[in-house]
């Protein structure tokens, strides 16, 4: 770097640096609440064409709008509409064979007249491709050739110069995102439709269900609680890395309880030894908390966190146990995004017990009672 260069870089101080980068995010704010004030029947004329189209929707522009447009086939991919990318040089060297008459193009260009996408144009009319151009005017050659045309408008770039893709590549980012998200309620696309395109990664994490993540029933430890605390625990062998709790069931294999490791614990602690000789239903923690089947991790975890347990029964619509979430197990799923969902924990309606649970008379007065 040059010596004048330096000089230059040394005028522009952290406040000049804010004051510059606050222009820039305001002239493109400004530039998106001017487009929300042009849409009209035309956007609602594009969102008909990607609702009715049958094959895919085909997202092609050149240098900076090609990469906008990448961004938005991948929105509208993962919120419900069949999308792919179609570089225009490339189009025209053979790969116009990825286009079906039953696609939808989607052609961004701010000029409306780039050379890669007009050679397009007479492919695409043959095929009987409807087209959606995104361009800053509507009478430019794409404008005027498209099916609909979703014109930008007279704007302004960001950069000092007023020349680098800013303001306008903003627009069409912006524009692709509304096109794909009405779209997607249109559909009534939902939050399950969401976690199917979403499987893994954080958002898959926190839209899967319970089942997903849950140790199934015969990794658990289930037993009928009209059985000694002994008898329980001498019968009970489990594959694999056990839980610390076992899951108690009446006759018709409700879950009526949970007795844990912890509780098996103050047994001995108290010298309580002859309590193993009776039924464990006396001695378990009645109506625990329980999630149903189908719920989310989200809610799983916040329950774990709020409620300060260690182990979560899932029970499937007539209350009877199908499997159990660990801490143990989820503790790596969500690392850190957690924390402050205690209090929300405390508010969520799932399978609350319908009384107090009963803590047996076995308990000495000081005796801490479960967490359950």
């Amino acid at each position: 770097m040059s010596m004048e260069a330096v000089r230059f870089a040394d005028r522009w101080s952290p406040f000049e640096q804010l004051r510059c980068a606050r222009q820039i995010l305001l002239s493109e704010s400004r530039t998106l609440a001017e487009l929300a004030q042009r849409l009209d029947g035309e956007f609602c004329r594009a969102v008909d064409l990607v609702f009715h189209c049958q094959g895919s929707v085909i997202v092609s522009g050149m240098g900076k709008a090609g990469l906008i447009g990448q961004k938005i086939m991948a929105t509208l991919a993962s919120t419900g509409t069949r999308s792919h990318c179609l570089h225009p040089a490339e189009a025209v060297h053979g790969d116009l064979g990825r286009v079906h008459r039953d696609d939808l193009m989607l052609i961004l260009s701010q000029s409306g007249e780039t050379e890669e996408v007009l050679r397009l144009l007479p492919s695409l009319a043959q095929l009987g491709v409807p087209i959606v151009a995104i361009t800053g005017r509507a009478q430019s050659t794409l404008g005027r050739t498209a099916t609909v045309a979703l014109e930008l408008g007279p704007l302004e770039e960001a950069d000092a110069l007023g020349l680098a893709p800013s303001s306008s590549t903003t627009a069409m980012l912006a524009i692709g995102d509304a096109l794909a998200f009405v779209t997607s309620q249109i559909r009534n696309f939902n939050a399950e439709d969401f976690a199917r395109f979403h499987p893994a990664g954080s958002l898959g994490r926190k839209l899967a269900k319970v089942e997903h993540h849950m140790r199934p029933l015969e990794q658990c430890r289930v037993a009928g609680d009209a059985k000694t605390v002994r008898e329980v625990f001498a019968e009970l062998s489990v594959p694999g890395r056990r839980t610390g709790a076992i899951m108690l069931v009446g006759a018709d294999g409700r879950l009526t309880g949970i007795f844990t490791d912890s509780d098996l614990a103050r047994l001995f602690e108290r010298r309580r030894d002859a309590e193993l000789d009776r039924p464990i239903r006396r001695l378990m923690t009645s109506h625990p908390l329980s999630i149903a089947l189908g719920s989310r991790m989200t809610e799983a975890v916040a329950v774990l966190a709020g409620r300060k347990i260690s182990e979560l029964p899932v029970v499937d619509a007539d209350g009877r146990p199908v499997g159990l979430i660990d801490v143990t197990d989820v503790l790596g799923l969500f690392p850190g995004e957690f924390a402050g969902e205690s209090a929300a924990a405390k508010s969520l309606p799932i399978a609350e017990p319908p009384t107090k649970p009963e803590y047996r008379l076995f308990r000495e007065p000081d005796d801490q009672p479960p967490a359950y």
